[in-house]
């Protein structure tokens, strides 16, 4: 049974389970890391507006290349991360998703996301996708290759930043792509900003671009470019923003795409559905939204989502999130004023949670199995890497945004950050986040039913 949006606030606190799940050991089995400050060259017919990005990322343009120091925002303490703005060429920052199938060659697809956060910072951030090999054996990541997104064919139902030219590429100002999924020839990506999927070859060629329907009315978001100020929450726009399409799953058996929105659903007046989160199946081969859709209830202190991949043909893996950064040990004490060197805001609830879509009760929900602590994994054999681990204590991942999961055999799983270059950090005060790929072994996690 699914509940109308205008019924579902009377509804929501009964029909939101409790949780009660077990928590399932981690191990890491090992570590590689991008650096922070990884740059790739624009191709020959972008615009020459796209060698120098992140122009727009403060009060005013700014075209003197490295000359603005990031910072984490001053909810976070606003300590520096050590890396300037503006970059010359684009930043391959922001891991924002595994496609469940891998490239030929064994790696893995992974996306970037819109570039600097947000739809107005971002029209300099071109949009791309990597084929990354993480060698842990050498603690690398290898960037085999990267695909520009381009509307040659003008898919796209609005006007992009780059619309007056020849190779007409897309930028973060058009997109907000967080997830990815390869079906034979083609890529699928989960977008935030409508919330859309976009369909697109795999020479990164826009085909089709698909608004969201749930409940037989279509769901958009602040920055739909259909939704004007003044707008409404919760009746011109029903999606929050920044919270369109995190995860997008493609189930295996039926190649289904089931995409998670990131945040609850806004109601009338503003206020959300409910503590859980709409999963939407959508049918790419006939380019259309099944009606199908279930739920996902966050655990107390959850505020995201991050990632969503299946692993067999019904269960699958979520990452969920709060909004903390950077390790407890190293938080900020109670009513500290001088937070330079501390984290006000610690990661406190950072899981990837198993889940079985097939087993959804009489409200929607799916059920969750169990679930893994990202703060809390064993390291016996001390593979962590020097400077990307704690003082003492147990190994983690205490970073801001965590969006990548994939199983990898029947005993791992493969998770990455996205590490918002220049504006988070996690690991060290004062330093900017890498992109950091663990190897979790997880046996447990992956053979519960």
């Amino acid at each position: 049974m699914r509940l109308s949006l205008s019924v579902f606030a009377v509804a929501a606190v009964l029909a939101a389970p409790a949780l009660a799940e077990e928590s399932f050991p981690a191990t890491l089995a090992g570590h590689a890391f991008l650096p922070a400050l990884s740059l790739v060259e624009p191709p020959a017919d972008a615009p020459r507006d796209a060698w120098i990005s992140g122009k727009f990322t403060g009060a005013a343009r700014n075209e003197q290349a490295m000359s603005v120091m990031g910072d984490v925002g001053k909810s976070y303490g606003g300590h520096a991360t050590g890396i300037s703005l503006p970059f010359i060429g684009q930043p391959v920052q922001g891991m924002s998703g595994f496609a469940m199938t891998r490239a030929e060659d064994g790696s893995w697809y992974t996306l970037t996301d819109n570039g600097f956060g947000n739809k107005r910072n971002s029209p300099d951030a071109m949009l791309f996708f990597h084929k990354m090999a993480p060698d842990f054996e050498t603690n690398t990541v290898e960037r085999r290759e990267t695909i520009f997104l381009s509307d040659p064919d003008h898919k796209v139902p609005f006007r992009i930043a780059y619309e007056g030219t020849e190779s007409r590429y897309l930028t973060g100002a058009d997109f907000d792509p967080e997830s990815i999924q390869v079906l034979g020839d083609e890529i699928f990506i989960g977008e935030e900003f409508g919330p859309y999927i976009i369909r697109a070859t795999l020479d990164g060629v826009v085909k089709e671009v698909y608004a969201t329907e749930l409940d037989g009315k279509t769901l958009t978001g602040p920055d739909t470019y259909s939704v004007f100020v003044p707008a409404a929450a919760g009746t011109d726009f029903q999606v929050q923003r920044s919270g369109g399409y995190e995860g997008m799953a493609l189930q295996p058996g039926t190649d289904m795409l089931w995409a998670m929105l990131e945040k609850p659903i806004l109601l009338d007046g503003g206020e959300t559905e409910g503590p859980f989160l709409r999963v939407i199946q959508f049918d790419p081969k006939a380019g259309a939204w099944t009606g199908e859709s279930v739920k996902f209830q966050l655990a107390e202190g959850a505020t995201a989502i991050g990632d969503f991949n299946f692993i067999d043909e019904t269960r699958a893996l979520v990452i969920e999130r709060d909004n903390g950064e950077g390790d407890t040990a190293q938080g900020c004490a109670e009513g500290a004023t001088d937070l330079s060197a501390c984290y006000p805001h610690p990661a406190m609830v950072k899981n990837i949670v198993l889940v079985d879509m097939s087993d959804v009760d009489e409200d929607g929900f799916v059920r969750r199995i169990g679930h893994i602590d990202l703060l809390d994994i064993a390291d016996p054999d001390g593979i962590a890497l020097d400077g990307m681990k704690p003082a003492e204590g147990p190994f983690t991942f205490p970073f801001f945004t965590i969006e990548d999961v994939a199983r990898v055999d029947e005993t791992h799983i493969l998770v990455a950050n996205d590490n918002n270059l220049p504006f988070s950090g996690g690991r060290e005060i004062g330093v900017a986040a890498n992109n950091e790929f663990i190897l979790l072994s997880v046996p447990e996690l992956l053979s519960a039913e």
